[in-house]
């Protein structure tokens, strides 16, 4: 018996470790063999001079060709069944490492570990030489590798289709408290897991003209001439699902120039020019998300938009030709989902594909086409919807555009004839140009117009697209959105990152727990167990020290695993407001100084996430942590009782460390604005209470847990809407509040002025804002009034009369003293340092 048929799906009461697999002498031979002839063939090393990236290849491509099978098992079993397709676009993939997760699911754990503790390999450090594979940015890329993972775990036939970055989004630096970004290099030495497809490439064009033709039957015809064209070369990744019942593929592109370089020109001595078509081409699948603050950053979002997206139509059209033959019975075979707006240029596509290249009339191509799409929407902040100027759509795809116009022309003519009385305001809020100041198509207006449903991502989001962004078009199409609450794969997030949990669960649980998440609630009946508290306890503080030796190791600062891990690990964005956070970290730190025998609970502040290259407000929020940082961490008088953290480089392994030891999950964004999030899920999982707002999955997981599991503040949804629509004036905020009614001792304000930031006015409670301080001088006049018996430490937002920054940004203004006199001290104002000497 083979080792694959001894790992083959048992009943979930038959499993007797993590899963159902025979940890014999002889599976661990034979992986001992596979393992030292990859490492001897395909790394080409001897054991005595391999490094842990070579054990590391050895032990992935032995792993792998046991995928293989299952894989090429599934596919065949899909195409005998004639079953339907799950095709999943997305910009975004954030897989992290596989390693692990590929072992588990397979049943090989135990087996692999045993294998390579007996070749002299030590496992921690073959794990670390895995780099997380740099194909997202936040829940965006995460939930779509949930999604194919989970299919697969369901038997559901599917394949992912995204962008084979070489450089991903970037690493993340911190230098002297500012984001720096540099490439990553998780391809420079190549990927175990995929598989090249060199027949699978399929022309991209772009530019050029469309020429209006007639048919031989007299048919007008449109015949695209692009001026370029970019080939998609196909690399696929098996993904396994638990148990490896079935096996499901994500497919990247990589793109390049037809010809390689221009001979000619290179004979000539032009080196570099001679290669300037290809490095065009490169261009499209080197980073994830480049800058679009220039016209040339803009013009590559979209070629990278639209290369993926046309390769990956292309690629499922020939699939379902070659099975079935017949391209009116696409929909029946095939699924596409687009994953939020980057992917809306699928409809066009389609269409174009169906029209010019397969000949059918617009009322056909069109049916099949709303029937095949989907529309995923994740977000309603306009400014992520995305859209495209009418001048650089015509010009890179026109004749995209030109069927733009008449989907456009189609839509408005229902438009009138459901509503005829609606007028001009209608048309104006449901056309897919945006006429208002520049004309721009309206991508995600695009994207539900050409879907059969578009679905939210929680209940609160879901009903927020019905009554604000896509009202109207809702009105006109009441039927099509549909609520899909995001998910996690919880198999990857508390097996994987937690396995003392695990363990813990399913003594108490039962083994099914592993197969079956609703089998948690069993937890519940043991809720006054003080026992299973106190092993809850032990096992969470394992993980703390876990983390803090990783925090050690990163950063050079010791915490203690005894105090309240405070978490917030997202992407830096304003409305998900790490700005709230960090001004409560500071309202702590006060307190903490003019309390200090108040009986405080020590608090480690955990920060981590990336901001944009692009995005200057959230890198100076970036700075303002790692500013605030710097003050607490150093100051002798809080005797530990608060530390502040700036993890760099947030990804999924640095996630898998630090959500097992959350204690406390901040998920504070402003009501209305975070469409679900899954973070917030991952560490309730782990045993982390919540505190935030009714946003999001917030709205769901309080119904879950009840209403006293869970800390909920702030404005709701319809409370935002509305204290938008009259003022932003926080002084009935800061009346209720006697700290920053009075201000903080050490700092005496005698006046308060409106807050004209939205970002601040919102805060749990606003600091009082002095009234005018005219900048330098002001805060000089500040200090003088400072108690003379305490350190001249105060924060505030500096505001002048007319309520705006002297210093150009709505921030948080911190003066941080080198001693208790006013001798030299900075003025930070959002990062933006001023030397200040008295």
């Amino acid at each position: 018996m083979s080792i694959d048929d001894k790992v083959r799906p048992r009943r979930a009461d038959a499993v007797k470790g993590s899963i159902a697999a025979a940890s014999d002498e002889g599976d661990i031979a034979e992986i001992k063999s596979a393992v030292l002839a990859k490492l001897t063939l395909a790394a080409g090393k001897d054991p005595s001079a391999a490094t842990d990236r070579d054990w590391f290849v050895a032990a992935a491509l032995t792993v792998r060709d046991r995928v293989v099978h299952r894989w090429l098992t599934t596919e065949r079993a899909s195409r005998g069944k004639g079953s339907k397709r799950v095709y999943y676009l997305s910009l975004e993939f954030l897989m992290g490492r596989l390693f692990d997760e590929v072992l588990i699911n397979l049943g090989l754990g135990e087996i692999v570990s045993a294998a390579l503790g007996d070749l002299g390999v030590d496992l921690a450090r073959l794990r670390a030489s895995e780099p997380d594979a740099a194909l997202g940015n936040g829940g965006l890329g995460r939930l779509a590798a949930c999604f194919l993972e989970s299919m697969a775990t369901l038997g559901i036939p599917a394949c992912g289709y995204g962008i084979r970055y070489d450089h991903g989004l970037f690493r993340q630096v911190i230098r002297d408290g500012w984001q720096q970004e540099y490439p990553e290099e998780w391809l420079s030495f190549g990927n175990p897991w995929e598989f090249a497809r060199p027949e699978l490439i399929y022309d991209v064009h772009f530019g050029g003209r469309v020429e209006q033709t007639v048919g031989p039957q007299g048919i007008a015809r449109s015949v695209w001439h692009p001026d370029e064209t970019i080939e998609a070369v196909a690399y696929d990744t098996p993904i396994v699902g638990w148990r490896a019942r079935h096996v499901n593929v994500v497919r990247l592109w990589s793109a390049r120039a037809p010809d390689p370089m221009r001979l000619d020109a290179f004979n000539q001595g032009e080196h570099v020019a001679a290669l300037s078509e290809q490095a065009r081409a490169e261009a499209i699948s080197k980073i994830l998300y480049p800058s679009d603050e220039t016209p040339a950053g803009q013009e590559l979002r979209l070629r990278q938009e639209y290369f993926f997206v046309s390769a990956s139509l292309q690629d499922l059209v020939h699939r379902h030709l070659c099975a079935d033959g017949d391209i009116h019975f696409l929909p029946d075979s095939a699924a596409v989902q687009l994953n939020d707006t980057h992917p809306s240029i699928a409809v066009p596509e389609l269409m174009r594909i169906l029209i010019d290249l397969h000949g059918l009339p617009w009322d056909e191509a069109w049916r099949i086409c709303v029937e095949t799409l989907s529309y995923t929407n994740h977000t309603l902040l306009p400014e992520a919807l995305e859209s495209w100027s009418l001048p650089l759509l015509g010009r890179m795809l026109p004749r995209h555009l030109q069927i733009i116009y008449r989907i456009n022309e189609q839509h408005l003519r229902f438009a009138r004839e459901k509503n005829p009385d609606a007028g001009d305001m209608l048309a104006a809020a449901v056309s897919l140009i945006d006429e208002r100041d520049s004309q721009r198509v309206r991508m995600g207006h695009l994207a539900f117009v050409g879907s059969h449903r578009v679905n939210g991502v929680s209940a609160l989001h879901t009903e927020l697209m019905r009554q604000t962004t896509f009202r109207q078009l809702h009105e006109l199409y009441p039927d099509r959105i549909v609520n899909k609450t995001n998910g996690i794969t919880f198999r990857r997030w508390l097996m994987q990152a937690n396995p003392g949990l695990t363990r813990l669960l399913r003594e108490v649980c039962g083994d099914a727990v592993l197969d079956d998440q609703s089998k948690l609630v069993r937890l519940a009946e043991h809720a006054h167990d003080a026992s299973l508290q106190e092993r809850f306890r032990t096992v969470k503080r394992a993980n703390k020290v876990v983390l803090g030796h990783l925090i050690h190791q990163t950063m050079g600062l010791r915490v203690d695993p005894d105090a309240l891990f405070d978490v917030q690990i997202k992407r830096i964005h304003e409305y998900k407001r790490q700005l709230l956070n960090l001004l409560e970290t500071i309202a702590l730190y006060l307190e903490m100084r003019t309390e200090p025998d108040r009986g405080w609970v020590p608090r480690v502040k955990i920060f981590a996430g990336k901001a944009a290259a692009s995005y200057t407000q959230a890198k100076l929020i970036i700075k303002l942590a790692n500013d605030v940082a710097a003050v607490v961490n150093n100051d002798p008088a809080l005797r530990e009782m608060l530390k502040v953290v700036f993890i760099p480089n947030y990804n999924v392994s640095l996630a898998e460390s630090i959500i097992p030891a959350g204690d406390l999950s901040e998920q504070i964004s402003t009501a209305g604005m975070e469409a679900s999030g899954t973070g917030c899920m991952k560490l309730s999982l782990n045993g982390a209470l919540t505190i935030g707002t009714l946003d999001g999955a917030n709205v769901e997981i309080r119904d879950h847990v009840g209403a006293d599991n869970i800390f909920i503040f702030g404005l709701q949804a319809h409370e935002v809407a509305e204290r938008r629509r009259t003022s932003l004036d926080a002084t009935a905020t800061i009346a209720a509040s006697p700290q920053a009614r009075q201000g903080h001792p050490s700092a005496r304000i005698r006046s308060v002025h409106r807050c004209r930031s939205p970002a601040l006015c919102s805060a749990r409670e606003c600091l009082a804002i002095p009234r005018p301080l005219h900048g330098y001088r002001g805060f000089r006049r500040l200090l003088r009034n400072a108690a003379p018996d305490r350190p001249a430490v105060a924060f505030g937002i500096c505001l002048d009369a007319h309520g705006h920054s002297q210093y150009r940004q709505h921030g948080l203004v911190l003066l941080r003293p080198c001693h208790q006199g006013i001798r030299s001290r900075h003025l930070e104002c959002a990062g933006r340092v001023t030397e200040m000497l008295s």
